[in-house]
């Protein structure tokens, strides 16, 4: 195995640092920094739109994202606005289903990003590290959707 790029070694750094993956350990990190790639984005430019095929998803570092939908009357609607530490983009490449909403950049940004074909890959050739990082995905997203529900409920009341 060749030694670890200095690339790799920032990117390892950036998922230790982003606290969505508690559960891995440090050799963990240094084992899945090199599935994952970085990306700088520019304020407004557009990560993905509603309704493209999820080929990756991506966890911010730094910046903001604007997660936004398209209403019945043609109007964008702003959803959250997400900070660092947050993965968005997760639900297309765990489901396979086209993305729920359109993200952009609401500041310049520096994401980590992974790719539905290296999650494949990191399965095949690191799977139980795989299975750390797809389980804190689904924590993230369970934490989410139980937020989801509470504000639904609050809205009723």
């Amino acid at each position: 195995m060749s030694e670890p790029t200095l690339l790799n070694n920032e990117i390892r750094d950036w998922l230790m640092d982003c606290g969505l993956f508690d559960q891995l350990l440090p050799a963990d990190f240094a084992a899945a920094s090199g599935y994952f790639s970085i990306s700088t984005i520019a304020q407004g430019e557009a990560i993905f739109h509603e309704g493209d095929a999820g080929s990756f998803m991506c966890i911010i570092h730094t910046g903001q994202v604007s997660v936004q939908k398209t209403n019945s009357d043609g109007q964008t609607v702003i959803m959250a606005t997400l900070r660092s530490g947050r993965a968005f983009g997760e639900m297309a490449v765990l489901d396979g289903e086209r993305r729920s909403a359109s993200c952009v950049a609401a500041s310049n940004c520096q994401l980590l990003n992974l790719g539905k074909d290296s999650l494949e890959k990191m399965l095949n050739d690191a799977p139980k590290i795989a299975a750390k990082i797809i389980r804190a995905l689904a924590v993230s997203l369970s934490k989410r959707l139980r937020m989801a529900d509470g504000q639904l409920l609050s809205q009723q009341v």
